[in-house]
């Protein structure tokens, strides 16, 4: 440990205000399907998955080849996740325990009784920084929905419901629970995401500005969707804001988060509704940092009168893209594109 923050204090500071994140997911399943691994556990540096572990290989796997040194530190990893699969194994059979022990007081509680069925256990970690400012977060859930969080602001756990609270009381009773996981995410934390940056280099200080446009679908209703695309952009922050007579339309317009296209880079739309006819009174706005400044973009019908051909193939373009981004995403995060496992930290059983 002081290795690594006498190695890290060696280093160039980095004088942008782009902000750089490190998080982890952990899930554990009790009736995996087909080709489901039982436990898995992913690690991503700025959104960018960087290194894997699932119970169907029981090894820890690269995603990235700034990440491919020695075997020994693969072979050190390796020992980290298996222990910690142990672990969170152990944390949701103890859920499951409390959930049976409990019956239908829970229920009465808090509607929160056990169905019948398969069930899952998720964790997220990490830490964020921006200049000389540092955030964390830490979160459980069961059957995707909150079970546990922890706050940092007030460091106490908070349960989400009422069988939660058998793990909160649990914890608590551990004196160095909060403090071990403060020290994770205020120090330990940060100090792995400093080496990573320097050790991907230029992958995360790289700007690749998006690509846009703009499509147009007529409704049943006798009215238009206008959707403005942003592709293949990094880093991740964006913002996209559609404008009727230069003022926001923002509680008008439907907008995704950005997600992973597959290939290092990002993609994001926002969608707005408007009346036929009315088209270039909306414009969309983009800003990026790989933009010298920002786009203003409107809708522009083909020149070609066959342009409902041109609609429908530009339609089918984008949906391919969106598709294969979201295929390529759900394999990264489901099987071999990501993982990690954050230094010495290891979270204690539920």
């Amino acid at each position: 440990m002081w290795a690594l923050i006498f190695w890290v204090l060696s280093l160039p500071q980095d004088s942008g205000a782009r902000s750089h994140s490190l998080h982890y997911s952990y899930s554990a399943m009790t009736e995996p399907g087909p080709g489901v691994p039982a436990f898995f556990a992913s690690g991503f540096v700025d959104n960018q998955p960087f290194i894997h572990y699932d119970s169907r290989n029981m090894k820890a796997e690269p995603c990235a080849d700034w990440l491919r040194e020695n075997p020994d530190y693969f072979t050190h990893e390796t020992q980290v996740f298996t222990n910690r699969m142990k672990i969170f194994q152990l944390s949701l059979r103890n859920i499951q325990q409390y959930y049976n022990y409990s019956g239908a007081r829970s229920q009465r509680a808090d509607g929160s009784h056990q169905q019948a069925g398969p069930h899952t256990l998720q964790f997220t970690y990490g830490c964020e920084m921006q200049d000389n400012k540092t955030s964390g977060h830490w979160q459980y859930g069961y059957d995707g929905r909150d079970y546990l969080t922890l706050d940092l602001d007030s460091m106490q756990y908070i349960a989400a419901t009422f069988i939660a609270g058998y793990t909160k009381r649990k914890w608590e009773n551990d004196e160095y629970s909060l403090e071990r996981e403060k020290t994770y995410l205020e120090k330990e934390c940060i100090l792995w995401l400093q080496k990573y940056l320097t050790m991907g280099g230029e992958n995360f200080t790289r700007t690749d500005p998006p690509q846009t446009i703009v499509t147009y679908r007529f409704r049943p209703e006798s009215d238009v969707t206008l959707r403005c695309w942003a592709m293949g952009f990094y880093p991740a922050d964006i913002t996209l804001t559609w404008q009727l007579n230069g003022e926001d339309l923002t509680q008008d317009m439907e907008l995704v988060e950005t997600r992973p296209s597959g290939d290092g880079t990002f993609q994001k739309w926002a969608s707005v509704v408007v009346p036929l006819g009315k088209e270039q009174n909306y414009a969309c706005h983009v800003q990026h940092e790989g933009l010298p400044e920002p786009l203003t973009l409107r809708w522009k019908p083909p020149p070609s009168t066959d342009s409902n051909m041109v609609i429908i193939a530009v339609l089918v373009v984008l949906g391919a893209v969106a598709i294969m981004g979201a295929m390529v995403a759900f394999v990264m995060k489901r099987r071999r594109n990501t993982g990690g496992t954050g230094g010495n930290y290891t979270p204690a059983p539920a």
